[in-house]
């Protein structure tokens, strides 16, 4: 399996080449240049594995240049710091699948992918000899999950950036007490979107990026995508087994369009997925793309799901590759015009054919409230923000035919004002934020700007 950049420049490199470099070299983004397809007996055997036998299945289909026993090991180690067995749980709740991605070691679904690319960057690294400076921006999950999935790596220096004052308290404090000398974080002046400017624009420096031999850990990177595939064929594969039920509902809370568009290769693979329903809160760049082809820049407005705060989907660009028929160079127009203009403009055959695979609803700060209500009234479960917009627009359109599974993106614990505000009391607190505030914490707050930026990054760097 080689890989192609979204733009057209890259072409017919490897796996591991493909994870080094991040984000394309061109300014696209990295896909398989094919993408395996499943028989029904393949899906069968897979629904019947458990889950680090299952990731790696599935993602050998996409690794060739990594013996087998080095990718289950790394996949074991990835793995191994998850608090429950099954990795991620399924549980039945008010007609509802949710699938618990929250039991990694910061609590939100980001861990089953940062766990393992911190493992694979340490054994690449390690096999090399050489060393990479990680920059990467964050709406809230990805930053903690990137840190402590490479902290105290060799090798390695990590640097985050995040939104002063726009992410949840808790998810702050996940990313400024971790004080590993490798781990540096940076609250910048300006909002996420600002942040993953900067840093696609800084990988366009093609020199600087080699001079500082930057890596990416964004959703950017496909090994964050394909390490997500996973989830949707143990959940499909727990369903089945229960319900008998082929077909299948996913009901994706979404910014940067990375989760969701797992599960869109998942379904390109065969995985027999009805519609992906993709869920926004009131920043609802995705759901208008999807609901009348309206991909336009708005003003980010704060949410009680500060992880969907976001107006420019970065991670859009591989789906629309598909949908412009694998035309790399109109892609490549395409994009560059939306830098100018802010605005992408689709045909009514694209918007049909988005129409074909995703169906969504915008969920505000109101509804978001109410559903977290509603659903522990009715369950004593409690929701997390950013998953009860899932539960949401998965029971406003999805069901009735075939079972709906709501992706649980976070644990509630990362978001108490929200519950609380919701059902008069703070949600169950993890052992592992015990304490959480009274950490050292280390965070440089500076201006949001890529030349402030360049300038931390070529005094701290590993050289």
């Amino acid at each position: 399996m080689k890989y192609l950049s979204t733009r057209g420049q890259v072409k017919n490199i490897p796996f591991k080449q493909a994870v080094m470099m991040g984000l394309a070299e061109d300014g696209g983004l990295l896909l398989p240049e094919s993408i395996p397809q499943l028989t029904p007996g393949d899906l069968d055997a897979l629904a019947k594995l458990a889950y680090p036998e299952l990731a790696f299945h599935v993602m050998s289909y996409f690794i060739e240049d990594i013996p087998s026993a080095d990718l289950k090991s790394m996949i074991d180690r990835s793995y191994s710091t998850f608090t429950h067995p099954d990795i991620t749980p399924l549980v039945h709740k008010d007609g509802l699948y949710i699938l618990e991605l929250f039991h990694g070691p910061t609590l939100a679904f980001k861990d089953v992918a940062l766990q393992f690319l911190g493992n694979i960057f340490e054994s690449l690294l390690t096999e090399s000899g050489d060393h990479m400076n990680i920059l990467g921006a964050t709406s809230g999950d990805t930053g903690s999950a990137a840190i402590y999935g490479v902290r105290g790596k060799r090798n390695i220096n990590i640097f985050i950036l995040h939104p002063h004052k726009k992410v949840s308290p808790v998810q702050e404090l996940q990313m400024t007490t971790v004080t590993d000398e490798n781990v540096f974080n940076l609250a910048i002046k300006g909002t996420f979107d600002d942040g993953q400017q900067i840093v696609k624009d800084i990988f366009g420096d093609l020199d600087f990026k080699r001079k500082y031999a930057l890596g990416a850990v964004n959703s950017i990177n496909w090994a964050r995508v394909l390490a997500q595939v996973v989830y949707y064929f143990y959940a499909w594969g727990q369903v089945r087994k229960e319900t008998g039920a082929n077909q299948v509902y996913f009901s994706v809370p979404t910014g940067n369009f990375g989760d969701i568009f797992a599960g869109y290769i998942a379904k390109r693979m065969g995985l027999p997925i009805k519609k992906l329903v993709l869920a926004t809160n009131a920043n609802n760049i995705l759901s208008r793309f999807v609901t009348a082809g309206d991909y336009s820049i708005g003003e980010v407005h704060p949410t009680f799901s500060p992880s969907m705060d976001i107006q420019k989907a970065s991670n859009l660009e591989r789906y629309l590759y598909y949908l412009f028929n694998e035309d790399a160079a109109l892609l490549a127009t395409a994009m560059k015009d939306f830098a100018t203009t802010g605005k992408l403009v689709f045909s009514e055959a694209q918007i049909a054919e988005i129409n074909q695979v995703f169906t969504s609803a915008s969920v505000d700060n109101e509804q978001t409230l109410d559903t977290i209500r509603n659903f522990h009234t009715a369950t004593g479960y409690v929701l997390d923000p950013h998953t009860a917009t899932g539960v949401k627009a998965g029971k406003d359109l999805a069901g009735g035919d075939y079972p709906v599974i709501c992706l649980a993106t976070a644990h509630p614990a990362k978001f108490p004002d929200a519950v609380s505000r919701a059902i008069g009391k703070d949600p169950d607190r993890p052992a592992s934020l015990d304490g959480l505030e009274k950490r050292n914490r280390r965070c440089e707050l500076v201006k949001a700007d890529m030349s402030t930026i360049k300038e931390f990054l070529s005094k701290h760097s590993l050289r």
